[in-house]
């Protein structure tokens, strides 16, 4: 084991604690079941697994780094989302509103951490392929269990899992397609639309917000995040 991947495993099993603290909170108020703890765990866990697998490969420095380190805390906030997820998707029920403002409130510290991991790597001159990667998948997987919460809630109809579940579509037709796996170059209105997609999925948090008004919310959200996708694959096949 390098030292790399020591450090990697080090920080990770550091999240988990914490994970394991917060799981515990929420479990202690009698809001949710063994579900919400499953949901939490099975996300981090998976996650974690390939972060400390891969690292080698694609992080040419000698520690975790810094902005990686404020990436995995936001997998360990989303990973109470994807346990929210499950929760939802086994037990619909509304949300009470102090648990529903909570979650709300949690989404907003992952919202403001997504705006300084790049700036530290940048700022320490630590910017790798892997930390890229890890704070994309972190977007995207954010995207994905709030997508899943607001249609088990009723916020939104079931085509708001299709803003959840694009960028997944999109690795999977770079397998059959080439041209869509290529590197895409760093886009401000890529990440503009992201964290406009992320932003409208917490305001549907909220418990002042339902139809129709969650729906217009989700459904401009989604219609950017379709076109922002549509004009990476447009600008992938013109590449070829």
């Amino acid at each position: 084991m390098t030292a790399l991947t020591r450090s990697t495993a080090a920080f990770v099993g550091l999240g988990a604690v914490v994970l394991m603290a917060c799981v515990g909170a929420v479990l202690s108020r009698g809001s949710f079941t063994v579900w919400f703890a499953a949901g939490c765990f099975l996300t981090y866990g998976g996650v974690g697994a390939v972060i400390v697998a891969r690292i080698n490969a694609f992080h040419p420095y000698p520690g975790f780094g810094e902005a990686n380190v404020v990436t995995l805390a936001r997998l360990v906030l989303t990973s109470l989302f994807a346990g929210l997820a499950v929760e939802t998707s086994v037990s619909p029920a509304a949300l009470a509103p102090a648990v529903a403002w909570s979650f709300g409130a949690t989404a907003l510290v992952i919202l403001v951490l997504d705006g300084f991991d790049g700036m530290i790597a940048r700022g320490l001159n630590q910017v790798s392929p892997f930390g890229s990667r890890f704070d994309m998948e972190t977007d995207a997987l954010q995207i994905l269990v709030l997508s899943v919460i607001a249609y088990t809630l009723g916020k939104a109809g079931a085509w708001v899992l299709i803003g959840g579940f694009l960028r997944y579509i999109y690795i999977v037709a770079g397998w059959m397609w080439p041209a869509l796996a290529r590197p895409l170059p760093p886009s401000f209105r890529r990440k503009a639309i992201c964290v406009i997609q992320s932003g409208a999925l917490v305001v549907l948090l909220a418990p002042i917000i339902v139809p129709p008004v969650s729906t217009v919310v989700g459904f401009v959200a989604l219609a950017l995040l379709i076109f922002s996708f549509g004009r990476d694959v447009v600008w992938s096949l013109r590449a070829v």
